[in-house]
């Protein structure tokens, strides 16, 4: 029962970060139809953002601040740099494409993550870089019974991870933003006609899923410790998963498809073998585009043609 328990926490705190990610995914999809390959590299970025926010106040292991004070900014300039940038990208690679035939912004969405990788890499090489989290967040505070542990850092992951997606989902179903953001996924001209700034409200779009996806990264720095500039690529694909599972363009499907994925992922790793992980995730990613690829809260849409 220990051990069940702390794979499922170990699924939580991964799940949450698909879920954030997954996020990205869903809001920008609902918006514009398009599928923002270049959404997992602004994961990485949103990592790197974080490190060296953290290497500003002193490094890990002489901060000349509180570590609240550290981390609320490492959290908020990641998420603010990091959906300033996926606006940006939006503005600049998304914007002039809009009317144009839909495999257009998909092969500019990889070429936007091929440019990301490459510029990261190019700046700041292809070596890991630690966070050193345990220098200054004490691990041995948490929930420890028995052989259970679980440390403060995935508590803080898990809770604000679930507290993000509370927050978008009262942003979207009661604000006049989320109005607009609603208006136009469902019909972008009616909306222009109603007199919504179109552009401005995708800009939004972006401006969130992109500070989320930010914020996971800096999540996934504190507790996996290490960072490289080629992190985002997987995680994308598997939030990608995470979003198709649970229904992509549906923001509460998007939470539930991460969390799914990322408790499967540590279910497999925990009791067959890390080695089968990625096979039966992207077996999973399959079956439901060929079954079910409306996923489990999304709506089935019909077209006229």
């Amino acid at each position: 029962m220990t051990k069940f328990t702390q794979e499922l926490v170990n699924g939580l705190t991964q799940g949450g970060l698909y879920a954030l990610v997954a996020l990205g995914y869903s809001m920008v999809y609902g918006v514009l139809k398009l599928l923002n390959f270049a959404h997992g590299d602004l994961y990485m970025v949103g990592a790197f953002v974080g490190y060296f926010v953290l290497q500003w106040f002193g490094g890990p292991t002489a901060l000349a601040v509180p570590v609240p004070i550290v981390l609320l900014a490492m959290f908020l300039l990641a998420g603010g740099g990091v959906g300033a940038l996926g606006v940006a990208i939006e503005r600049f690679a998304y914007r002039p494409l809009r009317d144009a035939p839909r495999i257009a912004p998909l092969i500019t969405a990889l070429g936007v993550s091929f440019l990301l990788e490459n510029t990261m890499l190019l700046l700041f090489g292809a070596s890991y870089r630690d966070y050193n989290t345990s220098a200054f967040i004490s691990f041995s505070t948490g929930i420890h019974i028995g052989a259970l542990n679980i440390d403060i850092v995935r508590i803080m992951v898990i809770v604000l991870s679930v507290a993000l997606m509370i927050g978008l989902r009262l942003l979207v179903s009661r604000t006049q933003l989320g109005r607009q953001m609603r208006a136009v996924a469902s019909d972008r001209e009616a909306a222009e006609m109603l007199g919504i700034n179109v552009d401005c409200t995708i800009s939004a779009t972006f401006f969130l899923g992109s500070a989320l996806a930010g914020i996971a990264g800096v999540m996934a720095g504190l507790v996996f410790n290490q960072i490289y500039t080629l992190m985002g690529f997987i995680i994308g694909l598997k939030a990608f998963t995470a979003a198709v599972v649970g229904g992509i363009g549906s923001i509460p499907g998007a939470m539930l498809g991460g969390f799914l994925i990322g408790i499967a992922e540590a279910f497999i790793t925990g009791y067959v073998s890390s080695t089968y992980t990625n096979l039966i995730v992207f077996g999973i990613l399959i079956a439901f585009m060929i079954l079910r690829p409306s996923g489990l809260l999304g709506r089935v849409q019909l077209q006229k043609v």
